[in-house]
C-alpha cells in the first residue's frame, strides 16, 4: 500500500508545527536562558542604576594564568566594583555558602551545580590582577527565572528584585571619579574581544578541563599559554596563544597549531 499521500497530506497541513518546534527548543536551550538572564540584568541595570555613576560593562572575557575566564557584567562606581554573575534558573535552590556545590530541585528531579559563589570568586580574582583592590570588589549572584531561594543566603546572594537594593546599599565613596575611569579603561583593554570565536574558545577550554584533556604548554618555558588578541600590527584583531609568563617569556602559537 503506498502511504506517500497521506504523508504528504499530512505534512501539507502540519508544516507550521516545525517553526514552532524549533522555537520551543530554543527557549528550553541552557544558551538562550544565559542570553536572557544577562538581558534582564541589563535592563534592570540601565533603568534602575544612574549611568552617570554606575559604568557596566558585559560580557568580559579575561585571559588567566590557566585559561580565561568569563564575567556576566561589571559595574564600576565610586562605591565600589560590582562583579555580577547571573543563574537563569527553575525550581527549588538549595546551598549555602561554604558548600561546594549547591542544589536545584524541579519536582523529583535534582541536580547538582557548582556554588556560584565559588565561580564568582574567580571573576574576583581577575580583576585583582589588573590591580583593583579586592577591598573595593563586591560578588553578587543574582537567581532570574522562575526560581525559589530555600535556604538562608548571603545577601549578595539574591533574585533579580533584591539586586538592585544590595547594589545601592552601599553608600559610600571608596573610589575617586579618576580611579572609576582608570579602572573601566583597564578592563576594556584587558578584555579578550567580545565575539562569538573568544565565547567558543573559552567553552572548549572548559569542557577540556572537564574531560581531563591537558591544557596547552609553553614550548619554551613549560608555563601554560593563555589566550591573547594583537592589539596592533598587521595581526591586530586576531587571538593567539601567548605564555602566561609573559614578559619574561614570550612564545607565542596560533590557535590553529593546538586545534
Amino acid at each position: 500500500m503506498d502511504f506517500s499521500p497521506i504523508f504528504h497530506h499530512t505534512v501539507k497541513h502540519l508544516w507550521w508545527l516545525l517553526p514552532l518546534l524549533l522555537i520551543s527548543a530554543v527557549l528550553k536551550s541552557a544558551w538562550f536562558k544565559g542570553v536572557f538572564g544577562e538581558w534582564l540584568i541589563r535592563l534592570v541595570s540601565r533603568y534602575g542604576l544612574p549611568r552617570d555613576a554606575y559604568h557596566r560593562i558585559d560580557n568580559i572575557t579575561l585571559p588567566t594564568a590557566d585559561g580565561t575566564t568569563q564575567i556576566d557584567h561589571v559595574l564600576v562606581s565610586r562605591f565600589g566594583v560590582f562583579v555580577v554573575e547571573t543563574k537563569n534558573m527553575q525550581g527549588w535552590i538549595f546551598g549555602s555558602e561554604r558548600q561546594p556545590q549547591w542544589t536545584q530541585k524541579i519536582y523529583k528531579k535534582t541536580v547538582k551545580f557548582q556554588n556560584p559563589l565559588r565561580q564568582n570568586y574567580k571573576h574576583v580574582r581577575a580583576l585583582v590582577e589588573l590591580g583593583i583592590p579586592q577591598d573595593t570588589l563586591h560578588s553578587v549572584v543574582v537567581f532570574v527565572g522562575e526560581s525559589t531561594l530555600k535556604t538562608r543566603m548571603p545577601a549578595n546572594v539574591c533574585s533579580i528584585r533584591g539586586y538592585l537594593r544590595f547594589v545601592k546599599s552601599f553608600h559610600s565613596a571608596v573610589l575617586t571619579e579618576s580611579q572609576v575611569s582608570e579602572f573601566v579603561s583597564r578592563i576594556e583593554s584587558a578584555r579578550l574581544a567580545p565575539t562569538r570565536e573568544t565565547h567558543q574558545a573559552h567553552v572548549s577550554a572548559l569542557k577540556g578541563k572537564s574531560s581531563g584533556e591537558v591544557e596547552p604548554r609553553c614550548p619554551r618555558c613549560g608555563a601554560l599559554m593563555v589566550m591573547r588578541t594583537a592589539k596592533r600590527g598587521a595581526r591586530k584583531g586576531q587571538q593567539f596563544l601567548g605564555c602566561s609568563a609573559y614578559p619574561s617569556c614570550q612564545a607565542v602559537q596560533s590557535l590553529r597549531s593546538v586545534e
